[in-house]
């Protein structure tokens, strides 16, 4: 027995048709699962030049090895597809219970093709799987639809669901399991396009291992690590929160479009104070850290709202970002971001993007639908949040993000539009931690804060400003998070308690596969992975151009920021050497021939030459 099932569901929706398959077992060796069986997947299975947002992409779930095991903060899940708003790679991960109840019906994976006629949704119940008319789902929020479905199939079920923002193709939707969300690169587009409204799972576990005894006790181990963790309790306590008021000290903290590094009034949304409004914790499948705050504003405009947050990511784009320190109204956008299924990052980025275009007369009334969007003006954001999530009006632009929305609207507009890719920044400013900037450059899914963490730099052992000599850290960073995107390890959750030894006894305890008794192996694994989503952007036409920053990070000083006031991001090129140098690619920043070899990739090589 493994705590693999080997087997993924394939459900073809433009012929309502649905089998399971077998995952061959060197893939599984080759790729562990996640974020890298996912891509394995789609890398072999696309063809160069498919539409995002047509029939023949796919849209891939895929659980890890260690999932809906008794091992703590494992039991998340990987999304994988090509992104409707970048054209690369993509990839999200999303946590709460969905994740693991697919385990335990049997299935690694599903792989989603083709297109339905008509909404559906998916049901899965003792081995049966069903597609289903979604007319009465259609239209819903997030959290009516999964009450819909419990109400239909039982209390019990788990179900992953877009909402209207993902139904109107907001070019970065998400899916939603329970208030968890697959958020960024927009993989609830991609499930809209396809009609596809929720998957239902309804089973029961548990799974078994390989060696019970042993996984065990080292799960025990893990436990015991994070039950006196100091860091665990922070998070317990605070959730992401925590990281606001010492990443504004810094001058990390996003403000106005990334105009500056400090909000005024940023302590009236710090910890503390979210603290003040949290009625419960929640949190993901097997997890004793429980990071998820669920708070409820009392008082003031926005007093009922509930929501499982804001983390650090939506106070950064909804708050400093939009010159706004109100917790209520963090707590209400992100609520309301939620519902409709957009995710509050590149959302919060497109308003800060209008909002900058407003400030300098760019737009005015006349554009945005008679509304003021004055830095720090609340109602009037949250308005627009609500147009963009219903693709109203001028939300409608905004909702194709701010690469496309800047081409439209033209007048210099551009210069403002602040994203990689075609991906909005997440809620960490490149010029004051340059190792960031680095990783989001180089990221192959575009801005994404999730694509290796330059923890060097975070924790003051590496001068963040300085930008020599980064290359080989960027690559090692990026590869340490393949391989956590691989188990779908919680970034946040398992350390002390799962070191990268205990982590490989623990996957050879569940799996049988000695290979993965040994980190280097899955170092490899990990830059596998990056090599292979490099080599699928590469196939798509990305290359060393695309490896780059917004204007801004790279002329324009940064101001109001404390002590990274005035850094600017200067040696991008000499970095790019660097980093392709270490990790084996041409200066263009394509895999070579050698390192697609070593890696066993050879099959890649042909596609990489044409």
């Amino acid at each position: 027995m493994r705590s693999y099932t080997g087997k993924l569901l394939r459900v073809n929706l433009s012929k309502g048709e649905s089998r399971a398959e077998d995952i061959p077992e060197q893939w599984l060796k080759d790729f562990l699962g996640g974020r890298g069986l996912g891509v394995r997947y789609l890398y072999s299975e696309l063809k160069r030049g498919v539409e995002p947002l047509g029939p023949e992409n796919k849209l891939i779930f895929m659980m890890g090895p260690l999932g809906a095991t008794t091992a703590m903060s494992v039991s998340r899940m990987a999304i994988v597809t090509k992104s409707p708003i970048t054209g690369c790679i993509a990839k999200s991960v999303m946590g709460g219970n969905f994740g693991a109840f697919l385990k335990f019906a049997g299935y690694d994976g599903i792989i989603l093709e083709g297109e339905a006629k008509k909404p559906v949704y998916l049901h899965i119940e003792k081995g049966n799987v069903e597609l289903r008319d979604a007319a009465e789902l259609w239209g819903l929020d997030t959290e009516q639809t999964q009450a819909k479905l419990r109400q239909k199939h039982g209390a019990a079920t788990q179900s992953a669901c877009i909402g209207p923002g993902g139904e109107k193709l907001v070019r970065y939707a998400i899916i939603i399991s329970e208030r968890r969300a697959g958020g960024r690169t927009g993989v609830g587009t991609v499930m809209g396009a396809k009609k596809l409204k929720a998957i239902a799972v309804n089973s029961a576990g548990p799974l078994p291992v390989y060696d019970p005894a042993e996984f065990k006790k080292l799960a025990t181990a893990q436990i015991e690590g994070l039950r006196t963790s100091a860091r665990r309790i922070q998070m317990t306590n605070f959730g992401t929160s925590y990281l606001t008021l010492g990443f504004d000290k810094m001058g990390i903290f996003p403000v106005k479009n990334f105009q500056e590094g400090h909000l005024e009034g940023v302590e009236r949304i710090g910890e503390e104070e979210l603290a003040k409004i949290k009625i419960k914790n929640d949190g993901c499948y097997g997890c004793m850290t429980k990071c998820g705050q669920v708070r409820q504003v009392t008082e003031g405009p926005y007093a009922g709202a509930i929501s499982e947050g804001p983390d650090y990511e939506t106070i950064g784009l909804m708050g400093g970002n939009l010159g706004i320190a109100d917790k209520g109204f963090l707590v209400a956008v992100d609520a309301l971001c939620d519902k409709l299924g957009i995710d509050t990052i590149s959302a919060g980025g497109a308003i800060g993007f209008a909002c900058e275009l407003y400030q300098r007369g760019i737009l005015t009334k006349k554009d945005t639908d008679g509304l003021d969007l004055t830095w720090g003006n609340d109602g009037e954001m949250l308005k627009l949040a609500e147009k963009i999530g219903k693709r109203e009006g001028f939300g409608k632009l905004l909702g194709e993000g701010v690469k496309q929305a800047a081409q439209h609207i033209g007048k210099g507009s551009e210069a403002y539009a602040l994203h990689i890719k075609g991906l909005e920044l997440p809620a960490y400013e490149p010029r004051a931690v340059k190792g960031y900037g680095f990783i989001l450059a180089t990221s192959n899914i575009g801005a994404n804060h999730m694509y290796g963490r330059p923890r060097e730099e975070l924790a003051g052992t590496m001068d963040r400003f300085v930008e020599e000599g980064k290359g080989k850290v960027t690559a090692r960073n990026q590869i340490a998070q393949a391989v956590e995107d691989c188990i779908v390890q919680c970034s946040f959750g398992p350390a002390p308690g799962l070191t990268p030894e205990s982590r490989s006894a623990m996957l050879v305890a569940a799996t049988g596969f000695s290979e993965f008794g040994d980190p280097a192996y899955l170092s490899k694994v990990g830059e596998s992975v990056l090599c292979l989503e490099r080599s699928f952007n590469v196939r798509e036409g990305f290359g060393r151009k695309d490896d780059t920053l917004p204007k801004r990070m790279l002329s324009e000083p940064l101001a109001n920021a404390g002590p990274a006031t005035g850094q600017v991001i200067r040696k991008l090129d000499g970095f790019l050497d660097e980093y392709y140098d270490a990790l084996g690619y041409t200066r263009d920043g394509v895999p070579s021939a050698d390192r697609l070899k070593q890696l066993g990739l050879d099959w890649v090589i042909e596609d990489i030459k044409k």
